[in-house]
């Protein structure tokens, strides 16, 4: 025999209730309607649900045993809203994020776990450049990227909203004897090695650039291709150099691993950003994940330009 489970959740209200008229009135529903809906189900079952002329209401053994299934359907539509809910506020779901190594591990990995945090969200992470990145947004499979780009040169079939300005520095070990000198020239770093970022990097052009401008022809490269923690591991423990984001530099701080010598180099036409195909259409995980990065990231260029007015960068 089979139940609707809208006549149990009913039962277990009046039960719970102790009456026909608090029951009605802990679902919403006219106490009339209620008492035609038990008469009906006491006909369906063929056995009384309540004992005959009690009052306040007695429930049978029979009756009691449904209303326990009552309460189970009450709690699992109870578990269903509260699960759409969620859902519907961005706090329970799924985001796909891609972005480029050094960002990813440097800072948003952090911001990742600050999000996470009260809200019951999966992240699926991968790793690319711009063109891979698109390609990723084309194809459905990636609903998000965080990556430097040249906002000009963006095509029209994706939005991309700029987050902090693009800004390079050279970078070292925290011991570094360059950090030791009274007055940095650009020259002084030329004798030092260079850790090389992935050849597919736009830090590797940076890099190239920076070197040229220094005048170096003849660059000694000791590290390439690795990972950021990697480069940040061999440049605690060795004197190479190399070029890196400098909100990587500063979110790295607090462990004083890697420093910025402070001097002044050319910075790329590109700035970080959040790059989307069709955000109109994200869901609200997805949506609440974007606004979360923006506000993060627009405090984070304040707490750096706070931070340089404590620095003396040098011509």
């Amino acid at each position: 025999m089979k139940i609707d489970p809208r006549h149990l959740e009913i039962l277990a209200a009046i039960v719970d209730g102790g009456g026909l008229t608090e029951g009605a009135e802990a679902i919403g529903r006219a106490q009339p309607s209620v008492s035609r809906t038990i008469a009906m189900l006491e006909a369906r079952i063929g056995a009384p649900l309540f004992e005959k002329s009690r009052r306040p209401l007695v429930p049978t053994e029979l009756c009691i045993a449904l209303a326990g299934e009552g309460r189970r359907i009450l709690a699992a539509g109870n578990t269903a809203s509260a699960i759409v809910t969620t859902f519907r506020t961005g706090h329970r779901g799924m985001v796909r994020i891609g972005g480029t190594p050094v960002f990813m591990d440097g800072v948003i990995s952090t911001l990742i776990a600050e999000f996470q945090q009260n809200r019951q969200i999966r992240i699926e992470q991968c790793y690319g450049y711009a063109q891979d990145l698109m390609d990723k947004l084309d194809a459905g499979t990636l609903d998000v990227a965080i990556c430097p780009m040249n906002p000009a040169a963006v095509s029209s079939r994706f939005q991309f909203v700029p987050v902090l300005p693009g800004r390079n520095v050279i970078a070292c070990g925290s011991h570094h004897p360059l950090l030791r000198k009274g007055s940095l020239r650009l020259a002084d770093i030329a004798p030092y090695p260079w850790i090389a970022p992935p050849a597919s990097s736009p830090l590797y052009d940076d890099m190239r650039h920076i070197l040229r401008d220094i005048g170096v022809t003849d660059t000694r490269i000791s590290f390439s291709g690795g990972t950021l923690a990697s480069i940040t591991a061999i440049l605690a423990n060795s004197e190479a150099l190399t070029v890196l984001p400098y909100s990587v530099v500063f979110m790295a701080r607090r462990q004083r691993i890697v420093s910025a010598l402070s001097i002044r180099i050319g910075h790329p036409e590109r700035m970080l950003g959040i790059l989307t195909k069709d955000p109109e259409s994200d869901n609200p995980t997805v949506r609440r994940f974007r606004r979360f990065i923006d506000t993060e990231f627009r405090n984070l260029s304040r707490f750096i330009q706070q931070h340089e007015q404590n620095i003396l960068w040098r011509d």
